[in-house]
């Protein structure tokens, strides 16, 4: 499948259905400028929608929700009510309902809340929709930086090419490339159960994927990520139990002392040789400071003593 460009207009796979929405055809003459000027006007008004007309689209952007923030920010809706309101789009497959753009948060808090949703509807295509969500997005700043990884990945697996998924963004295609390089090292529920992690830079997810390569590694971290202990730690703190597991994996097993060499000596006790027993064999080392010609003979006769301690092995062995 070619890769859609930025003036592509068809998407399909998002969420959890291909949709194919396209912008009604416009009229022509006064009908069609009078029909143009009440779409605009309807677009630029607020309008109160039910909560229960939206539905989800677009692409995940959020890996979870900051409990305490989505509190703080129930009461403020509760207390000041809804100052900005969000994007929809009418549902290209549903009459009457709606889709959400951007503005998860407060539309979950005002379903909370039972209050109806303040509200900018806009015809948009999947291209817009995309192009929308993470434009404003990047404009709010307060996405971390493995959200926009993860964004990434999605436009890249639904087929977007990078110049889009840059645009969507609003960064320079270096960085797109970086930010994919991380977001593909990673399962989208693994980053899920870990959260927006805040405050973790790239060269710490970097890291982490590194880490995650050894054997068994990434066997320990999921098994870390099912226990009581990891389910209340907040965002940075899993990540970095979750670091601190994988650290942990790789490190190399201990390595055991080299063995100490034995000597051997004459009947008077006088030390002939070192030997030292390895798991690579036997070494025998014959000193030549005080050996007194004994080691140049050794060397000389080298096979036959061999030979000869070989014979008597085979036969004692037999004999056992």
């Amino acid at each position: 499948m070619a890769r859609k460009g930025i003036l592509s207009t068809d998407l399909t796979g998002m969420g959890t259905r291909p949709t194919q929405s396209r912008a009604p055809t416009p009229k022509r003459g006064a009908v069609g400028a009078l029909q143009s000027s009440l779409n605009k006007l309807q677009e630029s008004a607020v309008q109160q929608i039910d909560a229960a007309l939206i539905d989800d689209a677009g692409v995940e952007d959020r890996l979870g929700l900051d409990s305490t923030a989505q509190k703080q920010l129930v009461e403020s809706l509760k207390t000041y009510g809804q100052q900005v309101p969000v994007l929809l789009r009418p549902h290209p497959e549903k009459h009457g309902r709606y889709e959400i753009v951007y503005g998860r948060r407060r539309l979950k808090a005002l379903r909370d809340l039972g209050l109806p949703v303040s509200a900018m509807v806009r015809q948009l295509d999947d291209h817009a929709l995309v192009m929308a969500q993470g434009q404003e997005n990047t404009s709010r700043q307060d996405l971390s930086f493995i959200e926009k990884a993860a964004f990434a990945v999605q436009l890249q697996e639904l087929d977007y090419d990078r110049q889009t998924i840059a645009a969507a963004l609003s960064m320079d295609l270096p960085m797109v490339s970086r930010m994919l390089k991380v977001g593909m090292a990673f399962p989208l529920p693994f980053l899920r159960s870990i959260g927006s992690a805040p405050g973790i830079g790239r060269d710490r997810w970097t890291a982490l994927a590194k880490a995650l390569e050894v054997e068994g590694a990434r066997g320990r971290a999921t098994a870390l990520m099912n226990t009581p202990d990891y389910a209340v730690l907040q965002s940075d703190a899993r990540f970095e139990a979750v670091f601190a597991r994988a650290i942990a994996a790789q490190k190399p097993k201990a390595r055991t002392a080299p063995a100490k060499p034995r000597t051997l000596r004459d009947a008077n006790g006088t030390a002939l040789a070192d030997i030292r027993t390895t798991s690579k064999g036997v070494t025998l080392n014959i000193s030549a400071r005080n050996a007194d010609g004994f080691d140049t003979w050794i060397n000389a006769n080298a096979e036959t003593l061999m030979a000869d301690l070989h014979d008597r092995w085979t036969k004692e062995r037999a004999e056992d």
